[in-house]
């Protein structure tokens, strides 16, 4: 690895900026980015977006990953789903009538809204905090995104365009939902704040949007053609509104 005429390539620039890259490889690296004063630019403002997301992130990072961003939820989930269903409405019965649980039942089980809101949250907060892999497909490959996740998830996932918003795509990746697949979509800007697009299945109609706050993190929620969308971003609720009113337009826009 002592050949300096190996190129440097994109990752090894990675594990520069994150401490990573192997001792006899670093001087090589150093030397080419001397020589390559717009590729040392570009390195320098990846340590400061790594700096600032460490700054404001590293407590979270060190929680332990909630049970429902498991990925093996998307298998068991909805048998046991059917079981405790099941379970359920035999008590119900017992208990002197189907309606009379059902309607208690109801009232008392979790909302979509927390529960969209709570999901998508705890993967904003997971994964806005990588720097090297905060998806799974770049946002680079667009096209081949939005048509996987398409697939995985059953509806059409579209990855609007945010630049009018000062924000460029960084990519996605596919999660568990509150009762299936659910489609993760990264947003970044110019000074490295990130903004998320989580996607779900829902039995509920349109909804108007609501807001939630977790934290120093906020989101907005809304339901549209047995989709839930939740757009996650930082606590400045103005600009997150105007985020989620663009993908709401774009949405609408191509049908999804």
């Amino acid at each position: 690895m002592n050949d300096r005429n190996i190129p440097v390539t994109e990752d090894e620039l990675h594990a520069y900026v994150d401490g990573e890259l192997p001792a006899e490889r670093r001087a090589d690296v150093e030397a080419w980015l001397a020589a390559h004063p717009e590729e040392a630019e570009r390195v320098q403002s990846w340590r400061a977006m790594a700096e600032m997301l460490h700054a404001r992130y590293d407590a979270i990072a060190q929680e332990p990953v909630p049970a429902r961003l498991e990925l093996e939820r998307l298998e068991r989930r909805p048998r046991q789903w059917l079981y405790g269903a099941a379970a359920a409405v035999l008590v119900g019965f017992v208990a002197g009538g189907a309606a009379g649980w059902v309607g208690h039942g109801a009232a008392n089980a979790p909302s979509t809204f927390r529960s969209f809101t709570a999901d998508a949250l705890d993967a904003h907060r997971l994964y806005v905090v990588e720097v090297r892999h905060p998806v799974e497909v770049g946002g680079n490959e667009r096209d081949h995104l939005q048509a996987w996740l398409t697939r995985r998830c059953g509806w059409t996932v579209f990855a609007p365009n945010l630049e009018a918003s000062g924000l460029k795509l960084v990519g996605g990746r596919l999660l568990p939902g509150p009762s299936g697949p659910a489609s993760f979509l990264m947003y970044e800007g110019a000074s490295g704040e990130r903004y998320t697009i989580y996607t779900a299945k829902t039995e509920n109609g349109a909804t108007q949007m609501r807001y939630a706050k977790t934290d120093k993190d906020g989101a907005l929620f809304w339901t549209e053609r047995g989709v839930g969308y939740v757009v996650s971003g930082g606590g400045d609720r103005d600009r997150l509104t105007r985020v989620a009113q663009a993908v709401y337009d774009q949405a609408e826009k191509n049908g999804t």
